[in-house]
């Protein structure tokens, strides 16, 4: 008996493209293409979900019957220890036609990745306090898909010991085929910079374009297509630690990244046989495999709450000063990763979106700072507003603890041209950086620090900033202190 599981694309867009699946094979009427368009997500974040690809797939009033719906085997998969307190526990059970347990033993993966990094320490990595500027990396000429063309530029701390992160960059021309990537050592955080990915999960498929991210939790296998061909961008990991929303304190209920913009995959498999595939294990930094006769992407039904998950960044509802000074970054953190320190972050990650300003009187761009924290930075497009040249889409820097840093030369001096004249302006329009801040000092991977994209002028960005101090100006140029207690009295 054939069993029609819906519209191929898998979206209601009046297709009658079905799939069929009939003794283990797949067939097709009007076959879809094969990067489907509309794709059904479920909406919100950190809900409990449920999905099923055939309807009465998920079993009634239990998770582990003695006999599943359809002959599907239960697996749970655990995001966090069993006795995490409930408000913190990730779970979710997947009903799927085979185990993931059937499949060879893992063994080292050859030849070895030597660009990943997942243990940071004097051995493998270099540190420095200076400033560094990375030019956007070119694609690979020869055939390389997503693992291949992951490298990592920073990081800190240790898988093994479940505390830590690490920044990774990627490059790939290619589509993963016949296999799927399993990270063991902690979440993923995508960030294409160019070009969509196509992403498969064993929850179902996500569609992620440039402006857009993904957060791959630790466990979970996925592949990665290019649909529209080469594709880079930046990957942030954690280990020990999830993504969570930020709390919003005195901002109130509403703000920044809304729940509900978060989607979740709807269920979604496929049941032919792929004979030799390999399951590529990310175990400690190193990549392992194992050969098995069928997809991961086999589970028909699943329900829970730790599952991957994408967000659109033009949905972020920013924040910002009204009338004078600058608010700090912190104000434009999408996802945050804690530590057990209340307030101190493993990893941030936050956005420099468009937006309004407003502020009088202020000198708008990031002030010059020194921080306890370390922070790198990734540009989606546009051009970032403390950096009149030489940082571009596809670039990286990085600006270590207590790092000086702040807007270059030219910046500073544009903006002190124009500033008094702008009582209110958007703010570059199609600017989208990304920026991850960690609470550790990072040690830099070989792969980064011996880059031939390693940009040499930007330890120069700095140094026409001359001094401009003249001791009888001061009363004047902060007169409008005074004026604006005047309009603005205390009372």
């Amino acid at each position: 008996m054939s069993i029609a599981i819906g519209d191929g694309d898998g979206g209601d867009d009046g297709n009658n493209d079905l799939y069929f699946r009939e003794a283990g094979e797949l067939i097709t009427g009007n076959p879809s293409q094969k990067w489907p368009q509309n794709i059904e997500y479920l909406s919100g974040f950190g809900n409990h979900f449920s999905s099923e690809a055939i309807p009465g797939a998920l079993p009634e009033g239990q998770n582990s019957p003695l006999a599943c719906p359809f002959g599907l085997y239960a697996e749970q998969l655990s995001g966090t220890a069993f006795t995490t307190p409930r408000n913190l526990n990730k779970r979710s059970w997947l009903y799927r036609i085979r185990p993931s347990v059937t499949h060879e033993p893992f063994q080292p993966r050859k030849p070895r990745h030597e660009n990943i990094l997942s243990e940071f320490n004097p051995d493998n990595c270099s540190s420095t306090p200076n400033q560094l500027r990375w030019k956007p990396a070119d694609f690979p000429e020869s055939p390389t898909d997503f693992i291949d063309g992951l490298y990592t530029m920073c990081g800190a701390g240790s898988s093994f010991l479940r505390h830590g992160f690490a920044i990774h960059m990627y490059a790939s021309n290619k589509s993963m085929e016949n296999c799927a990537f399993c990270n063991a050592d902690g979440d993923f955080l995508i960030v294409p910079q160019s070009g969509r990915l196509f992403i498969t999960t064993e929850c179902g498929r996500l569609q992620v374009s440039p402006g857009e991210i993904i957060v791959v939790p630790q466990g979970f296998r996925f592949s990665v297509g290019l649909p529209e061909g080469p594709s880079r961008g930046y990957v942030a990991e954690v280990f020990g630690s999830h993504f969570e929303l930020p709390n919003l304190g005195l901002i109130g209920s509403n703000g920044l990244a809304s729940p509900r913009d978060f989607c979740a995959p709807t269920a979604w498999y496929e049941n032919d046989d792929h004979l030799g595939y390999t399951i590529v294990q990310k175990f400690g930094g190193d990549l392992f495999t194992a050969k098995q006769n069928f997809s991961p992407f086999n589970v028909v039904a699943w329900h829970g709450n730790y599952v991957p998950y994408k967000y659109d960044l033009s949905k972020f509802c920013p924040f910002n000063t009204v009338l004078f000074d600058h608010g700090d970054p912190s104000i434009n953190t999408v996802l945050t990763a804690p530590t057990d320190k209340p307030g101190v972050a493993l990893l941030d990650f936050v956005i420099f979106p468009p937006r309004w300003v407003a502020a009088e009187h202020t000198f708008c761009p990031p002030y010059y700072h020194r921080n306890c924290m370390s922070e790198f930075m990734g540009l989606i497009h546009g051009v970032y507003e403390a950096k009149a040249e030489g940082f571009f889409p596809g670039g990286a820097t990085i600006h270590a603890c207590m790092t000086p840093h702040g807007p270059d030369s030219k910046t500073y001096e544009a903006t002190l041209e124009v500033q008094e004249e702008i009582k209110s302006s958007l703010l570059s329009g199609n600017l989208v950086a990304v920026w991850f801040e960690a609470c550790a000092i990072t040690g830099l991977a070989q792969e980064s620090s011996e880059s031939n994209f390693v940009d040499l002028r930007s330890k120069h960005c700095h140094i026409y900033l001359e001094s401009t101090f003249c001791s009888s100006s001061y009363l004047s140029a902060h007169s409008w202190i005074t004026t604006s207690m005047r309009a603005y009295p205390y009372k």
